[in-house]
């Protein structure tokens, strides 16, 4: 038992949290210089990983719509995408709405000032975000459309290898490096404040995901003419479980079980619905990722981002959590190029984001897989009205 906690990801990151809340007020300059190049060096591998996994799972994903090549393939992307945007969008309106009235306390002008670096190495990625993002979507499109099955292989097998790297080389590193990033925030003297507020702000956004999955049920009932709660009445247990085992993909099985549970749901749709839609739809991510990074840019940074950047960073958010990998967090790792990029985020601003979102990364699983059951029945729905027009 103790062993399956000391290897579980949010103890050991929450761990790395306590630690360097601890020992940070009383680090002596040389240990800080040491921590500044540490913090620097896992930073620069995290960055140096991002764009190998757009590459390696948009391709991949992009690659694969072609086995079952049918109208419900395009709509359930679009709907997903909707979806995940539109929640972002949703989020983003609660930020700009709520945070103003909250008492943040800010790190622009306040603390100790830090050492400079022991020791610096610069580790730049092969190509920017943006660059890794329309490469993926140019070469996943070219596979798609010559049917290239061993290009399709070749970038399955790296899509493998970067997955790899993610599980033995970012996930173990990350509780070091929130470890390095607390204990320096700790030795400036704000974060110790800043603590009660990210409480707060995780549980906003747990209600905010609670919101979302009602409208999404609303909507899908709606446009079905059905009684969706049909549909989520039997999805308690796959909630359950998604917030215990923080993974979508840990908890395929029940939400098939959930789906198949329904009786205005079919289960030759939702065999392939569910499935598909537990790794292109990540509504409860995109909730989580957008209220965060504004409360750690108006924490960090003393502001919020403009609405113009914030909706085109939730755009293309929405984008990147079609091709996530499917790591608890997997979202966030596939963006944190586009934080830095986009919003500006330095190494304590990324540090902070991967930290909050992995103390309610369970949540926003569970929101995800929840959110399924409506597309599926949108999806389901769709599938009806098109057979019945290819029969009149």
């Amino acid at each position: 038992m103790l062993k399956k906690l000391a290897n579980n990801t949010i103890v050991r990151l929450i761990t790395g949290v306590i630690l360097g809340l601890l020992i940070g007020p009383h680090l002596e300059e040389g240990v800080l210089q040491v921590i500044l190049s540490t913090k620097h060096i896992l930073g620069q591998l995290i960055l140096f990983l991002v764009p190998l996994i757009i590459l390696g799972f948009i391709v991949s994903s992009i690659a694969k719509l072609d086995r079952k090549s049918s109208s419900i393939i395009g709509f359930s992307l679009l709907i997903a995408y909707l979806s995940s945007t539109g929640a972002g969008l949703f989020s983003g309106t609660l930020g700009y709405t709520i945070l103003p009235w909250l008492d943040v306390p800010t790190t622009a002008s306040l603390g100790k000032e830090l050492p400079t670096m022991l020791f610096k190495l610069d580790i730049p990625p092969i190509f920017d975000v943006m660059t890794s993002l329309v490469l993926a979507l140019m070469i996943g499109l070219g596979i798609l459309w010559t049917q290239s099955k061993p290009l399709e292989i070749a970038f399955d097998h790296f899509k493998e290898i970067v997955l790899l790297l993610v599980n033995k080389i970012l996930v173990p590193l990350l509780p070091l490096y929130i470890a390095c990033n607390f204990a320096l925030l700790s030795y400036v003297g704000t974060i110790q404040s800043q603590l009660p507020i990210f409480l707060m702000v995780i549980v906003i956004v747990i209600l905010a995901h609670v919101v979302w999955i009602i409208t999404l049920y609303t909507i899908a009932g709606i446009y079905a003419k059905k009684n969706s709660w049909e549909v989520l009445k039997h999805y308690g247990s796959t909630y359950l479980t998604a917030l215990g085992t923080m993974s979508s993909a840990a908890t395929l099985g029940i939400a098939l079980q959930s789906a198949n549970k329904s009786k205005i749901l079919k289960p030759e749709i939702t065999n392939f619905t569910i499935p598909f839609f537990s790794n292109v739809h990540l509504c409860g991510a995109m909730i989580t990722e957008t209220f965060f990074v504004m409360t750690v840019s108006l924490v960090i940074y003393g502001y919020l981002p403009d609405v113009g950047t914030l909706i085109l960073f939730i755009l293309l958010l929405g984008i990147f959590a079609l091709g996530a990998p499917g790591v608890p967090g997997g979202a966030l790792m596939a963006s944190l190029g586009l934080i830095t990029s986009m919003l500006g985020f330095d190494d304590t601003g990324i540090a902070l984001v991967l930290t909050i979102f992995a103390l309610q990364d369970s949540f926003g699983t569970a929101c995800n897989i929840v959110g399924d059951g409506a597309l599926s029945l949108m999806a389901t729905t769709f599938n009806e009205r098109q057979q019945k027009r290819g029969t009149n």
